[in-house]
């Protein structure tokens, strides 16, 4: 049974490099993939060529569980970074045919999401009222699905991987029992 991961969360809430981090430990049977490695248009051209940001989001979600519904590298799990509405998420799957989906969102607190973005990751123009909207959207999501949420404002990256590492085994482990 094909299995799958998605992470997501606001921008500045560690998920890529959590995922990042993941990868790096190169546990068997696991692949990672970056939703945004497909390219992200502008604003303009998602309006423009897809109706909206909303659009364009949920056509990308069900692009890439489209592509590991073909189990493209027969991984027992599929771990997927992407700033993703969960609803997005589990209608994709369930087009796509896929049984075993979960999401997990990681979060932090504004301020340290703010930092975050402002310093190492140099895009300070993502610190907005927009994305604090977002980050609590999903927070109110997770909440309203029970969706386990790693909140990264106080961890590094290795205690991050390693809480999201619980996730992948458990979803790992539910695949096996199937």
């Amino acid at each position: 049974m094909l299995a799958i991961l998605v992470v997501t969360g606001a921008s500045g809430s560690g998920k890529t490099a959590t995922v990042r981090g993941l990868d790096a430990r190169h546990l068997p049977g696991i692949s990672c993939y970056y939703f945004d490695a497909v390219g992200v248009p502008s604003i303009e051209d998602m309006r423009r060529d897809y109706g909206g940001p909303g659009e364009w989001q949920a056509l990308t979600t069900q692009r890439w569980i489209d592509r590991f519904s073909t189990d493209p590298h027969g991984a027992e799990v599929y771990v997927l970074d992407g700033q993703t509405r969960p609803s997005f998420v589990f209608s994709a799957a369930e087009r796509a045919g896929v049984g075993l989906v979960r999401v997990v969102l990681l979060a932090c607190a504004s301020p340290v999401r703010h930092a975050r973005l402002a310093g190492p990751r140099g895009q300070p123009e993502l610190s907005n009222p927009t994305m604090d909207c977002w980050a609590a959207y999903l927070r109110g999501q997770a909440d309203a699905l029970n969706l386990p949420v790693i909140d990264t404002t106080s961890l590094g990256i290795d205690a991050a991987v390693d809480a999201l590492v619980v996730h992948v085994e458990t979803i790992r482990a539910e695949r096996r029992a199937a």
